[in-house]
């Protein structure tokens, strides 16, 4: 940082400008804008500025000789520092995570800091995604956080794989027990985070890609969240792992690790298996789950798409409006040992006009693909049954490459436009309960979202399988802090200027910034512009905010003692 002069119209402009690097290139950005030079020096204000900056930094100072004596003389340049990352430190604290981890460190004997490794990588996720390594080199641009070495970053992550369980385990107690809550729906749903290689172990593996990164090994994540968006807990799964294959250690989490006796569980059709459903209901919990339709028997299917039945919420505009029925389902299958089981649901079947345009227009696309494939039907054996294939048939069995439009599937496909299926164990719920409770999914589908985009937590650049988990472990801390400041920001007022995506927090938590000078031996920091929410982001957690001019003393005295610890007492530790 540093002033810079400026002509325009005959006159000179002074402002306090930075260096960055921007695609490779050096770029300079505006921070303050003190305006003309012949006019400032007539500005009290400016002045006053000026002389605190003096007396902080042991100099003396003449107003009217100020500037033609040299300022401040001999000034060093600016170096830029973070001291927005005190609100995660914050909810760090609140949220039983230090505590929890120096219980860990107590225990396991870890010489050094556990917590703080674990806070500055957690908080580098948040704020600005980096390799590990490059998560040490740059730590110092945080205002007094305590330095982590870097093989200790590198051996905490193998602690948090060893510990991962308990960790989870001791945030529920904290977070749920301890205040009583009660948690009676969770979300489940998996997604797959990649690697850039594809070297294969037992964790890493091919397998289907959510973002069809098909060359890359990947691996699968499990994940838990309660109504408010909030993690729970998490699973990893090797890279070849079925969604529904994830459900059986999902139900060990919630039942023994959680110790939830009763909990309505809400997943898409990937987990909707029926030995799934068998085996929440043997645990006493529910589900609602989406329901594969087009899988049933053709005289269910008639039953489901009968117009007869339905239930218009908007009655003035039937034509336009979304509408549903609700029957009663026997779903009926016999296990691999031959065991006859019989869960009895209400099936609820919605009609969308907007869902049907939908489906129609994905339907059209995936014709127009498999009839491309017909022009080159050498390609078609190499491609799965999903895309375009789904709509390709053989002319004939004994000849692999005779293929034909299959007319059929179209327009067997073309009947369910605009219908969904909903089953629930819940037969005491109402239908319109039902689908409320299944459109909340989207809440873990925008987890994921945040993970991958904004906690950047792919491609994962680490090797080592427990090094691996250690760093899911890290990413699930940061979530956890993220979609808590979401939900205290939603909560805190109802002016909806406060209620912000995890980007615009992110943005306003880096606009916190401390000019860090040192003249005449004394460190100063001067305080740069945040933005509103950032303000009130600070005002919520009840943190103080720096003077416009601070020493590095007295900066540091006011964020001492701006926490109170909570330790988590773990009992299975």
């Amino acid at each position: 940082m540093f002033i810079k002069t400026t002509r325009a119209h005959g006159r000179e402009y002074i402002k306090l400008v930075e260096s960055y690097k921007e695609n490779g290139k050096s770029r300079h950005r505006v921070l303050y804008n003190f305006g003309r030079a012949d006019m400032i020096k007539q500005d009290e204000s400016f002045l006053r500025i000026v002389r605190r900056l003096c007396e902080v930094a042991g100099l003396p100072s003449s107003d009217e000789n100020f500037f033609e004596n040299g300022g401040l003389g001999d000034c060093s340049e600016a170096t830029m520092l973070n001291y927005g990352y005190l609100a995660y430190r914050k909810l760090w604290e609140d949220l039983g995570i230090q505590g929890c981890l120096e219980e860990i460190q107590h225990l396991t004997k870890v010489t050094y800091s556990l917590p703080n490794v674990a806070f500055l990588m957690a908080v580098q996720h948040l704020l600005e995604p980096r390799s590990k390594l490059s998560t040490y080199e740059n730590q110092r641009k945080y205002f007094n956080m305590d330095e982590s070495v870097l093989h200790q970053m590198y051996r905490a992550l193998d602690k948090f794989s060893e510990q991962k369980e308990h960790i989870e385990t001791g945030l529920f107690q904290y977070n749920y027990i301890r205040l009583n809550k009660t948690v009676d729906v969770v979300f489940y749903d998996v997604t797959t985070i990649s690697f850039e290689s594809v070297i294969a172990d037992e964790l890493r593996n091919f397998g289907f890609s959510k973002e069809c990164k098909f060359n890359e090994v990947q691996v699968v994540l499990g994940m838990i969240i309660d109504s408010n968006g909030i993690p729970v807990g998490y699973e990893l799964f090797p890279g070849n792992t079925f969604d529904g294959k994830t459900m059986v250690k999902a139900l060990e989490n919630i039942k023994k690790r959680f110790g939830i006796n009763r909990v309505i569980i809400v997943a898409d059709r990937g987990i909707n298996s029926k030995m799934n459903l068998s085996l929440i209901k043997e645990a006493n919990y529910g589900y609602i789950v989406a329901s594969k339709i087009k899988g049933m028997s053709a005289k269910m299917q008639d039953r489901l798409l009968d117009p007869c039945g339905f239930v218009t919420l908007d009655e003035k505009n039937a034509e336009q409006g979304f509408r549903y029925k609700s029957i009663e389902y026997e779903n009926i299958f016999t296990d691999e040992n031959g065991k006859k089981h019989v869960l009895n649901e209400n099936l609820v079947i919605t009609y969308s006009p907007k869902r049907a345009k939908k489906d129609s227009a994905d339907r059209v696309r995936l014709v127009e693909k498999a009839e491309k494939l017909l022009e080159n039907p050498e390609k078609i054996n190499a491609l799965n049954k999903r895309g375009g294939k789904k709509y390709i048939d053989r002319i004939d069995p004994k000849k692999a490459e005779t293929w034909k439009l299959a007319a059929d599937k179209i327009e067997k496909d073309a009947k369910f436009d605009g219908f969904y299926g909903i089953q629930s164990s819940e037969t005491n719920l109402s239908p319109i309960e039902i689908v409320d409770a299944y459109s909340m999914l989207w809440k873990i589908e925008e987890s994921f979202r945040i993970m991958k985009s904004t906690l950047e937590i792919q491609p994962v650049f680490l090797w080592n399988e427990e090094r691996i988990k250690g760093h899911f472990v890290v990413c699930f801390l940061a979530f956890l802090m993220e979609r808590t400041m979401e939900l205290l920001l939603a909560n805190a007022t109802d002016d909806d200027e406060v209620s912000a995506s995890p980007e615009k927090i992110r943005e306003a938590l880096n606009s916190m910034q401390l000019a860090a000078v040192t003249t005449s031996d004394r460190k100063m920091l001067i305080k740069t512009k945040p933005t509103p929410l950032a303000k009130k982001i600070f005002k919520m957690l009840k943190l103080p905010t720096p003077a416009n001019i601070s020493t590095n003393d007295d900066l540091s005295q006011l964020y001492r003692d701006m926490v109170v610890r909570h330790p988590v007492q773990m009992s299975l530790l």
